[in-house]
């Protein structure tokens, strides 16, 4: 396994990590062997949430005893200092240590940002926390792009989490920024949230970038570990028919494919349309359904309130049939 730096925060960890939602799917027992399996490869990298239900529990569980083998990263969508500071106990509960590496505001929009930043936000309970130890260093995880934009001019952001993959590749330029600043680039969503059946080219892809430092592909299944552990260990220049395939998987999904770049927005219904197809995928992809559902259900708005305007089609870079794709969404989540 190769090693490296996690950008300004000077932690020494694996070119691979693992994502922690897919063990929502296993059970306590399951994820125990599976941290075992990670500490004899060296994969040392660790992310979860808050939001991913008992994934916390469960690392929180399998991983006593063998913990300092690991940097460990979590998240959490409070957005005001009392909410976070609560879910930072939380966590350190759930995962039953003293501290946690690296905690990271989740998934904050642009407006949401302004929050964290201001007086009262979530920024001063991170800030408490990494004074007082409980936290090591502070990160920020996002799918939009100008939030991706904002938190490159913030001197306490030390890591940032976005999606990229062979078909998401929108945050290309920014992420070579991150390695210019020195600020850690976490990969998430490396195989598209499930879309690219090809895992072993998709991490390929992903580590064929230099500016990444660490990508996190989902694993509950010790045979998943293995190949991944294999592709992100070839390290040889992609081959033309490589190339190839690459090209056709971008054709394929390319023309449907929502990347989440959020330039469709501001919904005229006040949908966030990139989180239904994100929900969708988790439905159709990542054997989640219930959880898919809870989430979809928890927001304000949903695919089936689409006025059908058609506002967000005349902005969307790729030209995506958006308000066709909300109608299936919609049904798929029964409305």
């Amino acid at each position: 396994m190769e090693y490296t730096v996690l950008g300004k925060t000077g932690l020494k960890i694996s070119r691979m990590g693992f994502g922690g939602i897919p063990i929502q799917r296993i059970d306590a027992e399951g994820t125990k062997v599976l941290m075992h399996q990670l500490q004899a490869a060296g994969v040392n990298f660790i992310d979860t949430a808050r939001g991913y239900t008992v994934s916390e529990e469960y690392l929180g569980y399998a991983l006593e005893g063998i913990r300092d083998s690991f940097v460990l990263a979590t998240k959490s969508m409070s957005r005001t200092r009392d909410a976070m500071a609560a879910d930072i106990d939380i966590s350190l509960k759930n995962l039953r240590t003293d501290y946690i590496d690296l905690y990271q505001i989740h998934n904050v929009t642009p407006e949401q940002l302004q929050q964290v930043v201001s007086p009262g936000g979530a920024l001063e309970a991170l800030l408490e926390a990494k004074a007082a130890g409980k936290i090591g260093h502070i990160g920020v995880t996002a799918h939009s792009m100008d939030t991706f934009r904002m938190v490159l001019d913030m001197d306490w952001v030390e890591t940032v989490m976005f999606p990229y993959n062979i078909v998401e590749s929108q945050g290309t330029e920014l992420i070579h920024r991150c390695a210019e600043k020195n600020i850690g680039f976490i990969c998430m969503k490396p195989l598209a949230g499930g879309a690219i059946e090809d895992a072993t080219l998709a991490l390929r892809y992903v580590r064929s970038n230099p500016d990444v430092t660490v990508v996190i592909p989902g694993m509950a299944d010790p045979k998943e570990l293995s190949q991944n552990i294999a592709a992100v260990s070839d390290t040889s220049p992609l081959s033309a028919q490589e190339q190839e395939k690459l090209q056709q998987i971008r054709d394929s999904l390319g023309t449907q494919f929502c990347r989440r770049c959020n330039y469709c927005q501001p919904c005229t219904a006040g949908i966030s349309i990139s989180s239904c197809f994100l929900f969708d995928g988790y439905l159709q992809r990542y054997g989640l359904a219930d959880w898919a559902k809870q989430r979809y259900a928890s927001m304000d708005t949903h695919a089936s309130d689409c006025i059908g305007c058609g506002a967000c089609e005349g902005r969307c870079p790729y030209h995506l049939p958006i308000r066709d794709m909300l109608k299936k969404v919609a049904q798929r989540f029964g409305e």
